[in-house]
């Protein structure tokens, strides 16, 4: 696997996987199947609970336990426009680098920019390029089965909320399901919470101009709550569930 790509959905008949998969024309069940035997005969460990995967700032680091939590989806709101959040990618790519793991970063509306990264930055990340919300889970759910990135990044902050309100909350189980068999961190950006499975949920408070980004050291600046943080229990989730079946 190349450390460093690029994957484009926005047009099916050019994207680069789908023009390279050998198993293209071959029914949706031989996919199934395939998955099922690798499983079976590569199995996984789940991550340790309570590892996580150190970003690189002390003082998000400090907020959250250590890191983010692998093994689990976290959550990070970016309720206004100029909020930091592609600040932090970049934080967290130079970390990448720092501590060589690879990173895959699944950007919802082809927005991210690599131009202020050194190719030593880029070589540690894996670029999907989408139009869509759906192209995201699909993406998702394909790159949290393959177990080889230490921290996937959904990034969803460009699309719009219609779209996202289309993405059923099975759909964020499922990908919760598949962190919890790999030893990856799955971080999740949007404008809004809509992550129930989340372990972990950031909310970024920041309301930056063209002039903070002039300042060299802006990621130090970010400014955040913690707005929900655990490892939740069996009794405690069954209690969650509960509450939330009651409020429908």
């Amino acid at each position: 696997m190349a450390a460093s790509g690029k994957i484009d959905d926005s047009s099916p008949d050019s994207s680069p996987y789908q023009a390279s998969h050998p198993c293209r024309s071959h029914p949706h069940g031989s996919i199934l199947d395939l998955r099922n035997l690798l499983a079976e005969r590569f199995p996984r460990l789940p991550a340790p609970a309570g590892t996580r995967l150190t970003t690189g700032l002390f003082f998000l680091d400090q907020a959250i336990g250590g890191g983010f939590p692998k093994g689990a989806i976290t959550e990070l709101i970016s309720p206004q426009a100029s909020t930091g959040s592609a600040s932090l990618i970049h934080a967290l790519l130079h970390t990448a680098q720092r501590d060589r793991y690879f990173v895959a970063l699944i950007d919802g509306r082809d927005s991210f920019d690599p131009q202020p990264l050194g190719n030593a930055c880029l070589r540690h990340l894996l670029w999907v390029r989408c139009s869509s919300a759906f192209g995201v889970i699909k993406a998702a759910d394909l790159l949290l089965r393959d177990g080889n990135f230490s921290l996937v990044i959904v990034d969803l902050v460009l699309n719009a909320a219609e779209e996202l309100r289309k993405i059923p909350q099975t759909s964020w189980y499922r990908l919760q399901r598949l962190a919890e068999a790999a030893p990856t961190a799955c971080l999740v950006l949007s404008r809004q919470s809509m992550v129930s499975s989340a372990q972990l949920k950031i909310v970024l408070k920041n309301s930056w101009t063209l002039a903070t980004f002039s300042d060299e050291n802006v990621v130090s600046r970010l400014r955040f709550h913690i707005q929900r943080s655990h490892l939740r229990s069996a009794a405690f989730a069954t209690s969650l569930r509960r509450a939330k079946e009651d409020s429908y």
